[in-house]
């Protein structure tokens, strides 16, 4: 689909010297903050990673829409590993071209994933600018401390076209800080409310505002919740311990955690700031899911969305899943390539039809992108969405604030994709929420585009432990944990009651557990640097692009889970 945000729009045939080139995808410039240095010398080498059509992706969706739908007949039938595969792996036709053209170019290449849908070739990059109608420039950016070769448009070989869903890197750029965790807290309003846990969030206010039991859970191997790790986020043990011992005293703070690895990720015990986030994480896993193992997964890519999608396909071609995954990262959905968004998107499709509730923090610039500044324009009224919340399948998760009551904090993430269409389980909701805004609102949004988020949890003043102090933290990126958390307990019991884990979420979230949430109706996503004045989405009855349905009710929820 094309995105909502300007690309470049070519739709003649081009041709090179050596084959016929067709428009595959570009933009009309590089993203704010990145500067050209002019073409990257046509002798540098690149290494390019090739997504292969997956032969059946349509099936797999409808597949999977039916296995979380409650009332369907195969409800929660989850798909194994081969199954999934007989969806995702390319036909044989497909490799067969791709590996001809392979040849025929020179290019030696690697199958990088199990489902054998992604390819990965070096070549010199005069090379994939005659193979790909590309121009690639070198880039900078002051955040970041490798420059990066990118292109704005990329065509492919006629003969590949309709084999080919993307190539990576071309067009798309990230985000230079990838984490959610606010950039600046200052500004942030906080009420005057006597209850403790209006200043200071802890495992056991979570536990009280929730009702999140504090009994241990099984420690059953079905169910693992696997907290994501990019971007040099790596999580200190002694952190985590001193964390459990303040925090959770009656759990043994030397109780461990596996860690996995993709794309030689490591996990240093080096505590010297690199861990704010995936501690944060970790501690609000292993402190409220208590007794659910965790897995920590480090991502060794210092290239943010190349290690999203290394991650999700390792994880899809895995025998053993874990049954909840969280991820407190993300980008400007208009810094991504939209085919490389839709395939990454249809990576998390394939984890949900595997039995994992994919989880996502929704973005900490309100509705003004993956972060704001103190340099944002507060009165543009362009929205930008975050991907990978954007994403119709994964469950996005918001910040509240305060305790009585909750409301929507001002920098939650919120809004409407420009890649994504809505999806269907989202019809009727997102319709009557659309019809609350006023007719002279100024905000510029898709509105027929997957809205998010889809609930929310307390993402202010949440206690955490880094570099062996107590600190004051919060974001999105504490919410998505938070929630992660309350689902892997549900699954928990779903387990010892003989039933199947949750899985894909959203279907039942927004039908028959619409219900278990405490609704959000008073905040207004401004984002932290601007006034409340401009245009945002304010909290509502019912759905909304604040809050989603709202904070869980442990108790209503779990017996939704066990009925449906």
């Amino acid at each position: 689909m094309l995105a909502f945000y300007e690309l470049l729009i070519i739709v003649a045939v081009v041709t090179s010297s050596s084959a016929s080139l067709v428009f595959h995808e570009g933009r009309s410039s590089h993203p704010s903050g990145f500067v050209s240095h002019g073409a990257t010398p046509d002798d540098q080498t690149i290494t390019l990673r090739v997504a292969l059509a997956s032969n059946d992706i349509a099936g797999l969706e409808s597949k999977m829409m039916s296995m979380s739908t409650p009332g369907s007949h195969d409800f929660r039938r989850w798909l194994s590993a081969d199954e999934v595969k007989s969806f995702v792996a390319p036909s044989d036709a497909t490799v067969a071209a791709f590996n001809t053209f392979a040849q025929d170019n020179g290019l030696e290449t690697s199958v990088i994933s199990p489902n054998g849908d992604w390819v990965s070739f070096t070549t010199t990059v005069g090379h994939a600018n005659t193979l790909f109608g590309a121009s690639f420039q070198t880039f900078t950016h002051g955040s970041i401390a490798e420059p990066l070769v990118r292109t704005l448009s990329v065509s492919l070989p006629s003969e590949l076209v309709g084999h080919v869903d993307t190539i990576h890197p071309t067009t798309s750029f990230g985000e230079p800080d990838a984490r959610l965790t606010p950039m600046d807290f200052v500004t942030v309003e906080k009420r005057a409310v006597s209850a403790s846990c209006n200043s200071t969030i802890t495992p056991v206010c979570l536990q009280q505002l929730y009702g999140i039991p504090a009994i241990p859970a099984a420690a059953d191997q079905r169910n693992i919740l696997l907290v994501t790790g990019y971007v040099q986020e790596f999580a200190e043990i002694a952190d985590i311990s001193t964390f459990l011992k303040q925090f959770r005293p009656e759990i043994d703070p030397t109780t461990t955690f596996n860690v996995e690895t993709v794309d030689n990720g490591t996990n240093p015990q080096i505590p010297t700031g690199t861990g704010q986030e995936a501690n944060l994480d970790m501690e609000y896993t292993m402190g409220v899911a208590s007794g659910v193992p965790v897995t920590f997964l480090s991502n060794g890519n210092t290239d943010f969305l190349t290690g999203l999608a290394d991650t999700v396909a390792f994880l899809v071609g895995n025998l053993s899943l874990p049954s909840v995954m969280t991820t407190s990262y993300g980008a400007n959905e208009n810094t991504v390539a939209v085919s490389l968004a839709t395939k990454i998107c249809n990576g998390y499709m394939a984890l949900g039809a595997r039995g994992v509730s994919v989880i996502h923090a929704s973005g900490d610039g309100g509705v003004r992108g993956n972060h704001d500044g103190l340099n944002t324009t507060c009165p543009s009224d362009m929205f930008i969405p975050v991907f990978p919340a954007s994403c119709p399948f994964v469950t996005a998760v918001g910040a509240t604030v305060d305790i009585e009551p909750e409301r929507a904090i001002n920098f939650t993430g919120g809004g409407f994709s420009n890649v994504f269409p809505r999806p269907s389980y989202q019809a009727t909701v997102v319709s009557e929420f659309l019809d609350t805004i006023p007719s002279n609102f100024t905000g510029v949004f898709n509105s027929s585009g997957r809205a998010y988020p889809d609930v929310a949890a307390q993402g202010w003043n949440i206690q955490a432990v880094g570099e062996g102090e107590v600190i004051s933290s919060g974001g999105t990126s504490a919410s998505a944990p938070i929630f992660a958390s309350v689902i892997a307990l549900i699954n928990d019991q779903l387990l010892a009651a003989g039933k199947p884990v949750l899985g894909f979420l959203n279907p039942f979230i927004y039908s028959t557990a619409s219900n278990a949430f405490t609704d959000i109706t008073i905040g207004k996503n401004t984002g932290v640097h601007c006034p409340s004045t401009v245009s945002a989405f304010t909290a509502t009855t019912g759905w909304d692009a604040t809050s989603g349905f709202g904070t869980p009710v442990f108790s209503k929820l779990l017996a939704a889970a066990m009925a449906a």
